[in-house]
């Protein structure tokens, strides 16, 4: 499948930007899949208005595959996106399937996911650590002949790898890329991805997604300004795939929209970029920073668990749960922005989603 194929309206909501929550993974407390409450998540995200679900990704844990459940999660997801009847009455949607594993495996799973009708893999590359850049560039472009690939930027605390510019060069330089997620938390690595995409002239095809959870805010309101042959290019990064928006989407989808206005304006006040602080505290509680991020998963569970949606906040992996303190932080970073959940939201339609 060749980017040419998406439908337009789909890759045209992709390069405007929008928000995609990284898709959680509901489990019962035996640690297996709870089909009803895995739908109510679907169910969330697309009534507070995201612009696609990403799924089958670090957030999604990438033990699904160890399990069974890539598959079965990933249907139930895109039966959702097909079939349900939104609050604003339907929208065209991005749709995105993690991948991971060698190349035989991240080839398989891309198959999988373009036939359930996926539009993209986002391509995980932790499973390559130690390989050379040429053979990851390789392992890209096979998977890449595939599927449209979006690239995947994974911080190194959660078992990314440092991935320096002239890989993204290379990266951005396949014709079936159409988007890249940014998450190194690293503002060094965050620059090395866009100056690798502008290095390939591919800026106008390859839109840059935030997926530094910490710096959500600055990430969508900066310019990005580097020389090519001599001359200044600027480009922008259009949007977010993250899974702190696995939380308070509908809250994010109201965001994202205040930020395009105020790009599109030339408007940048001070109390828009006074979010971005409010927004990484409430981070560092979610993901756990505290603790190397051990929690993040489970953090993200603790806040759906409280407001219905999940039964508990059991991940695959039993070690796996939130740390000492983590509820405790949660729940200042509720109780100071309030602006910023949607405990509102989800009780008015909690039932609709379980039902």
């Amino acid at each position: 499948m060749h980017h040419t194929q998406i439908p337009p309206a789909s890759l045209a909501l992709l390069r405007r930007g929008t928000a995609i929550p990284a898709h959680l993974l509901a489990l019962d407390p035996h640690r297996r899949l709870d089909e009803r409450r895995q739908r109510a998540l679907s169910r969330y995200y697309l009534d507070a208005g995201a612009g696609g679900l990403a799924v089958g990704v670090h957030s999604t844990q990438f033990a699904i595959r160890e399990q069974g459940l890539y598959k079965p999660v990933l249907e139930l997801a895109m039966d959702e996106a097909l079939n349900w009847d939104p609050l604003d009455g339907g929208r065209p949607l991005f749709m995105i399937a993690g991948l991971a594993g060698s190349t035989a495996q991240a080839c398989t799973e891309a198959a999988t996911a373009q036939a359930l009708g996926y539009h993209a893999g986002l391509l995980s590359l932790a499973a390559m650590k130690g390989a050379s850049e040429d053979a990851l560039i390789a392992h890209c472009r096979s998977v890449a002949d595939v599927m449209p690939l979006v690239g995947f930027y994974l911080q190194p605390a959660v078992g990314g790898i440092p991935l320096p510019a002239s890989f993204w060069r290379r990266f951005a330089a396949i014709d079936n890329v159409v988007a890249i997620k940014m998450a190194p938390f690293s503002r060094y690595g965050t620059l090395d991805v866009v100056r690798g995409v502008v290095e390939a002239g591919a800026e106008g095809r390859v839109t840059l997604y935030t997926g530094n959870d910490d710096h959500i805010v600055l990430d969508l309101l900066a310019p990005f300004v580097f020389t090519r042959e001599g001359l200044p290019v600027t480009v922008r990064i259009k949007g977010g795939l993250l899974g702190h928006w696995s939380v308070g989407t509908r809250r994010a989808v109201q965001l994202l929209s205040r930020l395009h206005e105020a790009v599109a304006a030339d408007q940048v006040s001070a109390e828009l970029l006074a979010i971005d602080a409010r927004v990484t505290d409430c981070n560092a509680a979610l993901f756990d920073v505290a603790h190397d991020f051990r929690g993040c998963i489970a953090g993200c569970h603790e806040v759906l668990r409280r407001q219905g949606l999940l039964a508990g906040t059991w991940c695959l992996d039993p070690l796996e749960g939130l740390s000492p303190g983590q509820a405790a932080e949660l729940t200042r970073v509720h109780d100071a922005y309030p602006e910023l959940h949607d405990d509102d939201f989800v009780a008015a339609h909690l039932q609709r989603w379980l039902g």
